[in-house]
């Protein structure tokens, strides 16, 4: 079996190519290598490929830098995901794309179901959403995945932003009063594995387990990190409201997502997202 993942540079399409089962031929294509939103260029990469399944991992994920760059989110995020769900339709290849919590407003009392209404904040949660229109229509029978909060032992993310700051001693103040799960790469690759062999279609939502805060996942890492020797012992973390933090783009304050799907379907559910940050955190002492 062949697959091709777009994006292949970032941290999810990284451990996703890692945890492919044996007998899988994997193709990984990076954002130099290809540009999803040239549609020849999708059309022949995937001719040449021949693959029975494509992973859509490529995004345009500055969240802020999207509200002065729409053109470029949009490219990416709306018409790149269209032209790679037409591609895999031509070519026959089950499509997997992979989406978003910033699609919902964050004004929910409850965990975000797949079926819930809809209503992105700023630019990024809209060409997402509009990403994955784009997908439903041109690819009807492709799994979209929305997930949240990603990181890994490498790339950029959160928990090298806060590992950096804590190594440099420098004051590690995080907000506190927005809420969702941090979710490993490492898991979600094995979450996207598992649907996929399931043969699952439509949309589905993959995190880790468990509730947190921004301040939560920074005050886990600075005591899970400072228990192997990746940062000091005792660092503070200040938590600080979203106010005192301004963006240029709004964030959710609540996007917890329901998985109770994605764990019906496999039968099993997602590893605790404190358990699966002293993973990773051990994969990098190691």
């Amino acid at each position: 079996m062949k697959a091709l993942v777009t994006g292949a540079g970032g941290q999810l399409a990284r451990e996703w190519i890692a945890a492919a089962p044996p007998g899988w031929e994997i193709t990984g294509r990076s954002r130099a290598q290809l540009d999803i939103g040239d549609g020849a260029a999708v059309t022949r990469a995937v001719q040449a490929t021949a693959p029975d399944l494509i992973v859509n991992a490529a995004a345009f994920t500055a969240v802020d830098r999207a509200q002065s760059e729409a053109d470029a989110a949009w490219r990416v995020n709306r018409d790149g995901a269209a032209n790679v769900a037409r591609a895999a339709t031509a070519a026959g290849a089950k499509l997997v794309h992979i989406s978003t919590d910033f699609v919902f407003d964050g004004a929910s009392g409850r965990p975000y179901r797949p079926t819930d209404p809809t209503s992105p904040l700023g630019v990024y949660g809209a060409s997402k959403l509009a990403g994955e229109q784009a997908v439903r229509e041109a690819a009807p029978g492709a799994l979209i995945v929305r997930t949240a909060w990603v990181y890994a032992g490498h790339g950029a993310n959160f928990l090298l932003t806060m590992l950096r700051l804590m190594n440099a001693g420098k004051p590690v103040r995080v907000v506190a009063d927005q809420v969702g799960t941090p979710t490993s790469a490492v898991s979600l690759a094995a979450g996207l594995w598992a649907l996929s062999l399931k043969g699952a279609e439509g949309l589905y939502h993959c995190t880790d387990a468990g509730v947190a805060s921004w301040y939560d996942f920074a005050q886990a890492i600075a005591e899970e990190a400072g228990a192997v020797g990746l940062a000091p012992s005792g660092v503070e973390v200040t938590p600080i409201a979203t106010a005192d933090y301004p963006t240029p783009a709004p964030r959710p304050p609540f996007s917890l997502l329901d998985k109770s799907t994605t764990w019906a379907l496999l039968g099993a559910a997602s590893p605790h997202w404190r358990t699966a940050l002293r993973n990773v955190l051990a994969g990098m002492k190691n």
